[in-house]
Order: structure tokens, then C-alpha cells, then sequence
């Protein structure tokens, strides 16, 4: 039961490293006034194609981990 609980705790850390390297990884969600001036719309294929884009996978990715981490959390903190 202990090997269990250490093999959770590395996968737990592993997780929280690579949710901070892929929230850093993440562009900004407002672009600011000068966006918003210039580049006008929502519409563009940017915008209708970003799940398949990179920032896409890394939202997707984002989500995913953060489930993995509260639910790790909360297992974490019972008392085995």
C-alpha cells in the first residue's frame, strides 16, 4: 500500500510540473485595445479552428491535467 501511495505522489508532482510549463506555454486571452481596433471579429479561421491549432491542444491539455490534479489531490488526502 505504501509503493502505491509514493507512486501517486511522483505522478502528483509530474502532473503539477507540467501543468505550470503548459499554463506558461499559453498565450494571453486578451489581445488589448490594439487588437481590438485592428483586428476586429471573432470570426476568423483562427478562431473557428482553434481546437485543432497548438493553443488548442494546449487548452485541451490544460483541462485534462487539472482534473488529474484535484482528483490526485483529493486522494492524496485520505487517510490510507
Amino acid at each position: 500500500m505504501e509503493f502505491l501511495k509514493v507512486l501517486i505522489q511522483i505522478i502528483y508532482v509530474l502532473i503539477c510540473i507540467v501543468l505550470s510549463v503548459i499554463v506558461l506555454k499559453q498565450e494571453g486571452k486578451s489581445t488589448g485595445l490594439s487588437g481590438a481596433i485592428t483586428g476586429g471579429g471573432s470570426d476568423t479561421y483562427w478562431s473557428k479552428n482553434k481546437g485543432r491549432s497548438k493553443e488548442g491542444m494546449l487548452e485541451n491539455a490544460t483541462k485534462i491535467l487539472a482534473a488529474l490534479f484535484i482528483v490526485l489531490s483529493v486522494v492524496l488526502n485520505l487517510n490510507w
